[in-house]
């Protein structure tokens, strides 16, 4: 998978309360995979034995996930959140060695405080994870 253009140069738009505040504000709107990927991507960069250029790429995936003007404006219905989650698909992808058993029932605690997650959807075989 390639780096998104500039996908790092996001990173300057991270922050722990941005990402909070972006997430409760669109959990319902944005949908379950976005906020799974989300949750994923926050758990694995707060865990120490994460390296700095994983990070770096987890801070440029959530700095473009929280920043309001996309490639693609997150108020266009459906397809409003497709380019956040092809950024936070890439660091997924590149960071996934990091995503231990843990992180998962973390950040699915979380989701399924927030939403009702259908019985049966499987999450981790979407994110090949």
């Amino acid at each position: 998978m390639e780096n998104p253009k500039d996908l790092e140069s996001y990173s300057g738009h991270y922050s722990e309360p941005k990402f909070w505040d972006k997430l409760t504000k669109v959990a319902k709107l944005a949908g379950v995979k976005v906020i799974y990927a989300s949750l994923l991507l926050f758990y694995v960069l707060r865990s120490p034995e994460v390296s700095i250029a994983d990070k770096a790429k987890i801070y440029g995936a959530l700095g473009y996930f929280i920043l309001p003007i996309d490639f693609i404006p997150d108020t266009i219905p459906i397809a409003g959140y497709s380019d956040d989650l092809a950024a936070l698909m890439w660091a997924l992808h590149s960071v996934s060695k990091n995503i231990t058993p843990e992180i998962k029932n973390q950040a699915k605690f979380k989701l399924k405080s927030w939403l009702d997650i259908p019985a049966g959807e499987e999450l981790d075989s979407f994110f090949n994870i």
